[in-house]
């Protein structure tokens, strides 16, 4: 044993075994004693299994406290140990929790500090940090090695350190539809008026940019800039000082980390390539703009749900593939907390399972965060964005559909669904009908499709073909194989192609395109002609349905928090793109229609918090469709739709702003919930059941379980609740109290609890129920349930 310097002991006192660390054939062990001089010392000793060597180090320093010499043991660790471990390096989010210090720098000084002691000097410090998230929250992005970022880890004052992961992005109708338009009379109830089109409520979009010059963010008529408003404008290519205005009040951009082929062709800006965040942007907060169209089809007005409302842009998907990832949405997620939004809307995500924890932090001050669902449905276990302080938004379909006749050589007319309105292309005139069943290059190429329309039918293949990813690339391929039409088999008709050079693409259902088949088989010479779609709405319409491409639940993160949370339009939604307007489909459309509808809440209830505002929405859905019948889901096969395909309901925003009760959470609660998605605490799985959210799930079921919930009063004093149960099949349910009434002078809160008993021993899986408090006239305050019955928790299927 080697020891650097020799040293008369005396009378040691341990105060602390801070660190130990093992690390391939390297073993550190640290601890704090008081020398009998009051110094305090950190003793390090290292073990090299390999050689059998031993060390000892000592550090000294009279005024050294705790975190220095902390980091000291860091520090040697880091040079003790070879790189050649892991000399690869890559980015990492280090995530810190609350921040420390009010004035940001700060913040950032003490991001350099502890990152300057793992790395050897502030030099490299500056070089490997990348972001200092400092205004909502403590953290930062850093180029690390992976050794490095396992030294980080062990520090105290870390909560967390992970790779940075990348992600993806997921109207003239729509509010109509919702019963948010301009045709009521002064004498109903009506959620836009009374918002007054959400005046000056700050929304931040959290998307890939905008295009400015869309008559959609025309800000004549509109006022200053409200006075709390602390945020930039942020210059760059194609996108100066005058590129903001009184309607888009700040832009920022965000694209460190983003690897070069995600940035080719791109504007160095918040200027929008891809145009996802424009439709986004105008879809919550556009301006009127009249007489437009997508080729004609769905003409009308366009607007966003909150017309009157300003919007605050933060670019972080970039390129074709709208790529971005964790380290530039948190540093906008931090940056939209320190400028002042109200609501925050992201229509983006990385995938079930993964989750933004930099949103805890906008709602712990008061700002509404809107995701969507995702785009992975009708897969069950698919829902992402599920933490249960923000709204988590499923895609509907609405009241509007796209026929399309499709006229065979026999005479007959079937009816399909396109946006197909290209007017320059001669339809007039039939042409080669082919099959081509599934439509692969080798069915293409040996169908010889040149100049014809092509039916792609191959219904053997359906059980393992989605849709939405197979139509855009059998586009492709049919396109490259010279074909003028496509007619696309699917077991949905909602998801509507865009084809490439104006041809005609009509997707069809199996029995349409069966016959279209026979008439194929039959006939020597088959023909066939597309005409163009023509525009319905109304009651007609079978609507809304929850939509097949929406994700699903449970959440494989925490079954026990009930996730999607409501369903909104994002099928066919007609809004800015660049300087025209386009038809788009996606959770990433339905979530600024929660996002929007959430600005009007804030303006109409400004104390309300974003619990009670999500509870609001959710209590109020509507489970079934204008003429009462269940709302049904696109799924394999279709089915009336359940929790887990669109939460409490379809959106109804009238009804929000008048919910009667409410489940209003103190955003605090929330930090021990968070706690427990990092091992922190123990305890947990009671914790989720009474977490106080506008659902209950409960995953494993063995016999007997209560739950408690708490409901406040926003309605009129003096109303009494009765508890309307439908309990989930093979399940015992009951609520005591049954009955609640808010007196004059009593509490405005009342506490209820929620029993459940299984009927039957199985090892099943989810059933669904409601739990309905109603004042038998004005307001059905409505939760929705999920429970699933076990026997034990973790069963492996060996058969």
């Amino acid at each position: 044993m080697a020891v650097d310097k020799t040293w008369s002991f005396g009378p040691i006192f341990f105060l602390d075994h801070v660190f130990h660390l093992e690390k391939r054939n390297v073993l550190l062990n640290c601890s704090f004693f008081l020398h009998p001089m009051d110094s305090i010392w950190l003793l390090c000793y290292i073990y090299i299994r390999a050689t059998g060597e031993k060390n000892i180090t000592l550090v000294s320093r009279s005024d050294m406290d705790s975190r220095i010499a902390f980091s000291c043991c860091a520090l040697l660790l880091v040079t003790l140990l070879p790189l050649s471990a892991n000399a690869s390096s890559k980015l990492y989010i280090v995530y810190m929790g609350e921040k420390k210090h009010d004035d940001p720098s700060a913040v950032t000084a003490s991001h350099h500090d502890i990152l300057t002691s793992v790395l050897g000097s502030k030099d490299e410090s500056l070089k490997s940090m990348v972001y200092s998230y400092k205004h909502g929250f403590s953290g930062f992005a850093a180029i690390l090695t992976k050794t490095q970022a396992g030294t980080l880890a062990k520090f105290p004052e870390v909560i967390s350190v992970k790779p940075n992961t990348y992600h993806k992005a997921h109207t003239t109708r729509s509010w109509d539809f919702l019963g948010l338009g301009h045709n009521k009379s002064p004498q109903q109830t009506d959620l836009l008026r009374t918002a007054n089109y959400g005046e000056d409520i700050i929304v931040g979009v959290i998307d890939s940019g905008i295009w400015p010059e869309s008559r959609s963010f025309d800000d004549n008529g509109y006022g200053p800039v409200p006075a709390r408003w602390k945020g930039i404008c942020q210059t760059g290519t194609a996108f100066n000082a005058t590129s903001c205005n009184r309607k888009i009040i700040g832009a920022r951009w965000y694209s460190k980390g983003i690897e070069a082929t995600n940035l080719k062709g791109e504007y160095m800006s918040p200027r929008d390539f891809n145009s996802h965040g424009t439709h986004v942007a105008s879809t919550i907060a556009g301006g009127e703009v009249q007489a437009v169209s997508y080729g004609g089809l769905a003409t009308g007005m366009a607007r966003g749900g909150a017309p009157r409302a300003r919007l605050a842009i933060y670019k972080v998907l970039w390129g074709p593939k709208t790529a971005s990832s964790d380290a530039n949405i948190l540093a906008a997620i931090d940056d939209a907390i320190h400028d002042g939004v109200d609501v925050l809307s992201l229509s983006l995500g990385g995938g079930a399972g993964y989750e933004f924890p930099g949103t805890l932090h906008a709602v712990l001050r008061g700002i509404s965060v809107v995701f969507a669902a995702g785009n992975d449905g009708p897969v069950p276990q698919t829902v992402t964005n599920v933490m249960p302080w923000v709204t988590t938004v499923a895609a509907s379909t609405m009241d509007r559909a796209f026929p399309t006749i499709i006229s065979l050589g026999n005479k007959e007319k079937l009816v399909g669904q396109s946006l197909y309105y290209n007017s320059t292309l001669n339809t007039d005139g039939f042409k080669e009908l082919v099959h081509a069943q599934s439509c692969t290059a080798e069915w293409l190429e040996s169908s010889n499709v040149t100049g014809k329309i092509v039916l792609c039918y191959a219904p053997r293949l359906a059980p393992s073909v989605l849709p939405r990813v197979e139509l855009p690339l059998t586009i492709n391929r049919t396109v490259g194989a010279g074909a003028k039409g496509l007619i696309f088999a699917q077991y949905t008709t909602n998801l509507l192609p865009k084809c490439k050079g104006g041809m005609p693409c009509v997707v069809v259902d199996y029995e349409t395109a069966q016959r279209i088949e026979s008439y194929l088989t039959i006939t020597e010479s088959p023909i066939v002609k597309v005409s163009h779609a023509m525009t319905v709405v109304g009651d007609g319409v079978l609507s809304p349905r929850v939509a097949s491409f929406s994700s699903r639940g449970p959440s494989p993160l925490f079954p026990g928090i009930l996730k999607p949370d409501i369903a909104a339009p994002g099928v066919g939604i007609l809004a800015a793109v660049r300087g025209s307007y386009v038809l788009n489909d996606g959770t990433s459309m339905a979530c600024p229609h929660v996002s929007a509808v959430t600005a009007l809440l804030k303006s109409v209830h400004p104390d309300w918090s974003p619990a009670m505002i999500k509870s609001a929405i959710v209590t109020t859905a509507s489970v079934t469709d204008h003429f009462g019948v269940p709302i049904e889901a696109e799924s394999v096969p279709r089915k009336l739709a359940d929790p887990f395909d669109f939460g409490g309901g379809h959106i109804d925003p009238d009804r929000a702003a008048n919910p009667g009760l409410v489940y209003d959470l103190d955003a605090r609660e929330y930090n021990k919930f968070f706690n427990c998605t990092l091992g922190l605490v123990h305890g947990c799985g009671s914790y989720q059941l009474n977490l106080n959210l506008p659902s209950i799930a409960i995953p494993d079921l063995k016999d007997h379980v209560t739950v408690q919930r708490i409901v406040t009063n926003v309605g009129v004093i003096g109303t009494t609740y009765h508890a309307v149960l439908e309990a989930p099949a093979g399940v015992v349910m009951s609520v005591e109290p049954s009955v609640i009434t808010f007196a004059k002078g009593s509490s405005t809160s009342m506490t209820f609890r929620v029993s459940f008993t299984t009927r039957r021993r199985v090892q099943g899986g989810f059933t669904f129920g409601s739990l309905t408090w109603s004042d038998g006239n004005t307001h059905s305050v409505r939760i929705p349930i999920a429970v699933r019955v076990v026997i034990q928790d973790f069963v492996a299927d060996t058969s």
